[in-house]
């Protein structure tokens, strides 16, 4: 029996350049994802300095496009600073996973996940040993996706409002 291949998918992944193509979905997700929690208007550093933090050698962002070119989701590494010092992560070939959105009707159909093995084949290729990120427990499904990613929790902070929890991948691997 001859079966049809499988139809590509209704997106597809691709690197960005430049903050243009990406700013106004970021912009939208970051208002949707954390409302009045943060001022939301002013660009980040990281994004004021698109070119340096994701378009060099040591960062990427990464864009998930439909069928009419619209952005549905992004995800990005930026190297670690180590700017949380009661964690003990090394900054030598640490990436920070940032900006993970992926567009309200296209939640829950596999582009996150699609998104990460995207950019973790990039770290990979790049040489990065180890993935650092954080999420908060208000975001609901963040901590179990990265649960299911391989990442696991370092410690989750006692503030209030943002209980931060810190997750990390060390010794990356294609498989792992």
């Amino acid at each position: 029996m001859n079966h049809a291949p499988d139809p590509s998918p209704p997106f597809h992944i691709v690197r960005i350049d430049a903050l243009a193509q990406i700013a106004d979905f970021l912009q939208a997700a970051r208002q949707a994802m954390l409302g009045d929690r943060v001022a939301t208007s002013a660009p980040q550093a990281d994004l004021r300095d698109f070119a340096a933090v994701y378009a060099s050698p040591g960062g990427c962002m990464l864009a998930a496009r439909d069928s009419s070119a619209a952005v549905v989701g992004s995800i990005a590494y930026r190297p670690y600073d180590g700017r949380f010092a009661h964690l003990d992560v090394p900054s030598a070939d640490t990436v920070e996973v940032v900006r993970l959105f992926i567009a309200p009707a296209w939640r829950r159909r596999g582009l996150a996940g699609e998104l990460f093995a995207h950019l973790k084949q990039h770290a990979l290729q790049q040489g990065v040993q180890r993935m650092y990120l954080h999420t908060h427990p208000f975001l609901p499904g963040a901590l179990g996706f990265w649960q299911q990613q391989g990442f696991v929790v370092l410690h989750q902070d006692a503030d209030p409002l943002w209980q931060t929890i810190h997750m990390q991948m060390a010794s990356l691997s294609p498989q792992g």
